[in-house]
């Protein structure tokens, strides 16, 4: 399928965040526009302080621009209320965190179930097969009953990515997902995240990790508050794995930079 003709999924207009602090203020993304199309993998990376985890919150509406306008799926969320923010995060927005972030006091099936609760989505029957059925395709039945300190640290992980799956929402944001996972886990929680992609997911990921980046095919480089024009780059061919190493999905990467656009010449640095 060719995703260039897809309506936008993220559109990110020049965004620009600033923060004040006992310095004064202080700009961290300055003019930055993005757009991704649905069933995208996009890596997103950058030295620390760059400003990639700001875009990431930007873009979940964890944060909210100084200026500028992000829209996800159609819906502008940077003028939303909390409110209506947070409903609509949950309904369309799965956010996976370095450290999990599950509830401790809550099994592995509660913590997976709460968004569907939040939200008021599917019956409370139907909310019980679908978080047993997230979870089996997590390989973590076996776990749902157990609480979050009692499992290992990619287990976690994959009960994160669980829970981020419940209201089936269109767009995925890791921020360092498997930043705190040995390599070898790292490896097993990123095919995961390939093979969702394949069944039609949209995923954005910032990574440090090279070896992981070198397989997503789209990444964005983030420096000093703005994307640099000609750092992104496109796989020529994407191939995502089963875990028995079938190929489920394949995609064929675009040439140049073509996603992420400039802001205008006027403003400050421009994003590219």
């Amino acid at each position: 399928m060719n995703t260039m003709s897809l309506p936008d999924l993220v559109h990110v207009d020049t965004v620009r965040k600033n923060y004040t602090g006992p310095a004064g203020d202080v700009t961290v993304l300055k003019g930055v526009s993005l757009t991704v199309k649905p069933g995208e993998f996009v890596g997103v990376r950058g030295p620390s302080g760059s400003g990639k985890s700001t875009l990431i919150n930007m873009i979940t509406g964890i944060d909210r621009p100084t200026s500028g306008a992000v829209t996800i799926a159609g819906t502008r969320i940077d003028t939303m209320s909390e409110n209506t923010l947070a409903r609509f995060r949950g309904l369309k927005i799965g956010v996976i965190f370095q450290f999990f972030q599950l509830l401790p006091t809550l099994t592995v099936l509660e913590n997976t179930l709460l968004p569907m609760e939040f939200c008021r989505v599917w019956k409370p029957r139907e909310r019980a097969e679908r978080a047993f059925a997230l979870l089996e395709q997590v390989g973590l039945t076996d776990q749902a009953q157990k609480l979050p300190n009692t499992l290992s640290g990619g287990q976690q992980q994959r009960a994160a990515i669980a829970r981020a799956l419940a209201n089936d929402p269109p767009l995925l944001v890791g921020d360092e997902p498997t930043g705190n996972l040995d390599s070898r886990t790292a490896d097993r929680v990123f095919q995961l995240f390939a093979d969702l992609v394949a069944q039609g997911k949209t995923f954005i990921m910032v990574t440090h990790d090279n070896e992981l980046a070198a397989r997503i095919p789209r990444v964005i480089q983030v420096q000093d508050g703005v994307l640099l024009e000609g750092h992104e780059h496109h796989a020529s061919e994407y191939r995502a794995y089963s875990a028995n190493g079938h190929v489920v999905g394949e995609s064929h990467g675009l040439s140049g930079a073509g996603h992420a656009m400039s802001a205008p010449a006027a403003s400050t640095p421009s994003a590219a």
